[in-house]
């Protein structure tokens, strides 16, 4: 796909598991102190302020942690969650997300298939911090998420992003969409 020897797809959940569950013991060290990571930071900052600005109240009952690696995510957030559950494909990363002692529940499962398993309007935050830049069609996961999400509740992700149209996957093997795919892909507000 990289080479343009075969249309842009979906990667194989094997290897994305077997990516996580090499990378499991040395994640944390190598976002946060290697590569500066930010994105649960980030992610708060911008759903505390989405929540005021909408005049609802700062805490969230149930989040959901989606791609929740070692609970980066989790870290952040729990200062304002009731109880957090963490999904992910590895389970070495699962492992890691226990120990922290931050979630509810964890569980080994592809995002969207893990999403299926929760019932309707169950969640008040979905969250999916650094994890679209392994999923190609979003479409498939936001109508899960419409469907878990409770009315007035907020998913918010990071993704890389490209200035042009569609999804290109980078140098790193990581899909980065344009911003019109982005909005193309998002479900009609339920």
């Amino acid at each position: 796909m990289r080479l343009g020897a075969a249309d842009i797809a979906g990667m194989r959940p094997t290897y994305v598991t077997a990516l996580f569950d090499q990378y499991a013991p040395k994640f944390d060290a190598a976002l946060r102190d290697d590569l500066g990571y930010r994105g649960p930071a980030l992610l708060l900052a911008a759903v505390l302020s989405a929540r005021a600005a909408a005049g609802g109240p700062a805490g969230f009952g149930r989040v959901i942690d989606l791609g929740c690696g070692t609970g980066l995510a989790a870290r952040a957030f729990a200062p304002v969650a009731g109880e957090i559950i963490g999904i992910d494909l590895s389970p070495r990363m699962i492992e890691r997300a226990r120990a922290t002692g931050l979630y509810a529940e964890v569980g080994v499962a592809e995002i969207v298939e893990g999403l299926g398993r929760r019932p309707n309007n169950s969640a008040d935050l979905i969250l999916a911090a650094d994890v679209m830049v392994y999923v190609h069609d979003m479409a498939p996961l936001l109508a899960e998420v419409a469907r878990v999400l409770a009315p007035g509740g907020l998913f918010a992700f990071t993704v890389e992003s490209h200035a042009g149209e569609g999804v290109v996957l980078g140098k790193g093997l990581r899909y980065a969409h344009g911003a019109p795919a982005c909005e193309r892909s998002s479900p009609p507000p339920a």
